[in-house]
């Protein structure tokens, strides 16, 4: 049985390969950070299962990875774990850094000083970012970094001492330069999910309007359950190597937008330019979507397109196995559930606590 340890397992990602590597008879490790506040609701599922174990570790703390290297001495790590919100990364430069970069230098020395270099293979997860003010359209391996922000800076750091490592020590060590990959799982301060939220929340009347940033950006948009398998692939090579990992296709925010509301049962009708476009609800004529310059990044990137096909030919990982459509289409019927159950709950508590007033029920 092979043991795998997954950093970063509660996020989107993390949550999607634990299940995918369970069902391929993994034993699972996790590690999670100490916090007086629970963010566990993506892997509850999975606790209690005889395979899947956590640990408590931090990649800001070096000691606490090469103890649980110590402990569990993985077959594979998956280096998920990151400071990962781009607008967050010009806020908190220096933790960004601390974690995204020299926490990846962290868990590459652990494991050659566990002994584990020679018997561990590791999966880092690089981003699009790192392509940053683009150079060329679409991207792939052989196209510059040119990154720009505090996020895509650090993670250029984690991307290259991945690729010494492996030349330095002959450690199975690869980078996956995953373009943006979204699902019902995505954190709900990224843009997707923002606006997945949105809309089921301004079909069901919980909300009055969106505001957002640039919608002219670009982006390929993957789904994050398909993306995991890819990672997986990386790693059952004979080589090491790295790899975009995209669908080779682009979207703009504005089309996200209009498919997500189109699920949620509303029709959106644009108006305007620049900060001055506004998104109109056809059948009521109400505005639901204005730009805000509080949602514009110091420097942004707005043309990203990926080119799978060096994943597609060596890996053989389909990168439409699930369209666009059927993403956005999969986000909102989740949302305008959640909402839906949020909603019934928050009047299950009101009704109890005036039936606690009354003195209806003790």
């Amino acid at each position: 049985m092979k043991k795998a340890l997954i950093t970063g397992i509660t996020g989107q990602d993390g949550s999607f390969l634990a299940e995918f590597l369970l069902h391929k008879g993994y034993d699972v490790h996790g590690i999670i950070r100490r916090s007086s506040v629970d963010y566990r609701e993506r892997i509850a599922h999975l606790e209690g299962h005889e395979r899947f174990h956590l640990h408590y570790g931090d990649l800001g703390d070096s000691m606490s990875i090469m103890q649980v290297l110590s402990l569990v001495r993985p077959d594979e790590i998956y280096n998920l774990a990151a400071q990962s919100h781009v607008q967050v990364s010009f806020d908190a430069p220096e933790y960004t850094a601390n974690v995204d970069a020299t926490g990846t230098l962290r868990i590459l020395e652990s494991v050659r000083l566990c002994g584990l270099a020679d018997s561990c293979r590791i999966y880092h997860a690089s981003t699009s970012e790192l392509y940053g003010r683009v150079e060329a359209v679409p991207q792939d391996e052989q196209t510059p970094f040119h990154p720009y922000s505090p996020y895509a800076v650090a993670k250029l750091y984690g991307f290259w001492i991945v690729k010494e490592y492996r030349d330095a020590y002959g450690m199975f060590c690869c980078n996956g330069i995953l373009f943006n990959h979204e699902s019902e799982r995505r954190g709900e301060t990224f843009v997707t999910r923002k606006i997945t939220l949105a809309a089921a929340r301004i079909k069901q009347g919980k909300q009055e309007k969106l505001l957002l940033g640039n919608l002219d950006s670009l982006r390929d948009w993957g789904y994050a359950k398909d993306y995991v398998e890819c990672m997986w692939l990386m790693l059952q090579q004979e080589q090491p190597d790295d790899y975009v990992v995209a669908t080779g296709e682009q979207h703009s925010v504005r089309e996200f937008c209009q498919l997500a509301f189109h699920e949620a049962g509303i029709e959106l009708r644009f108006e305007g330019e620049g900060v001055h476009e506004k998104g109109i609800d056809v059948a009521t004529g109400k505005v639901v979507i204005e730009v805000s310059p509080d949602f514009y990044r110091p420097t942004d990137v707005v043309n990203l397109l990926g080119n799978p096909e060096k994943a597609r030919t060596k890996l053989g990982w389909n990168p439409q196995k699930t369209p666009f459509a059927e993403l956005v289409r999969l986000m909102v019927k989740h949302d305008m559930g959640k909402v839906a159950a949020d909603d019934a709950a928050a009047r299950v508590k009101v009704n109890l606590e005036e039936y606690l007033e009354k003195g209806i029920v003790k």
